[in-house]
């Protein structure tokens, strides 16, 4: 979503340059795997790296299908989770799960997700919740046209902190060809 539409204004113009996309959820180290750059959340990324942010800050969504509602009761708040299925999202580089992070009124707290599934990709915990499996906690722009249309609901939104958004980032010893100049420019996010 946020490579696609800048790679289509710049490849046109510019047939000579190729780009290669990696599509990996772990935290690669890309000077080790010769990568030229990656995309992280802006606070996921090493102080010795240049990052450019290539998105806004977004919030994340709690949410479930109606039918997932039905004969239970929404929680109200971080702890309720305890009592429903939440769905997982396993973190490549830890091997852990992801705990959800939740804030308001300056309190913070996590919760680790319990439920009978755990994944590694954002995709598979959306379809599980859209099938009415569990709860899932995923970025709203995932989710935002489901909520619209009336497939999954929204709880917690009132605790839902945003994320830092997405950033790309390159070695700061590093010199930048032109083509990876024209790139970076190309994906900046403008606000």
């Amino acid at each position: 979503m946020i490579l696609a539409p800048a790679l289509a204004k710049l490849l046109p113009d510019y047939p000579d340059i190729s780009v290669e996309i990696i599509n990996e959820y772990g935290l690669t180290d890309i000077v080790a795997d010769r990568f030229d750059a990656g995309i992280r959340l802006g606070e996921q990324v090493a102080q010795d790296m240049v990052a450019v942010r290539i998105s806004p800050d977004f919030g994340m969504a709690v949410v479930g299908s109606p039918s997932y509602f039905e004969g239970r009761t929404r929680p109200d708040t971080p702890q309720d989770l305890t009592s429903h299925i939440c769905i997982g999202l396993r973190l490549p580089t830890s091997g852990g799960l992801w705990s959800w992070p939740f804030a308001k009124d300056e309190r913070e707290i996590k919760v680790r997700p319990q439920g009978q599934m755990s994944f590694n990709t954002i995709t598979l915990a959306l379809d599980m919740a859209l099938a009415g499996l569990g709860l899932a906690y995923l970025p709203d722009n995932v989710v935002s046209h489901h909520i619209a249309s009336g497939r999954l609901k929204q709880v917690l939104a009132d605790w839902s902190p945003p994320a830092s958004g997405y950033h790309l980032y390159y070695p700061s010893r590093r010199q930048p060809t032109p083509a990876f100049a024209l790139l970076v420019d190309a994906v900046r996010y403008r606000a």
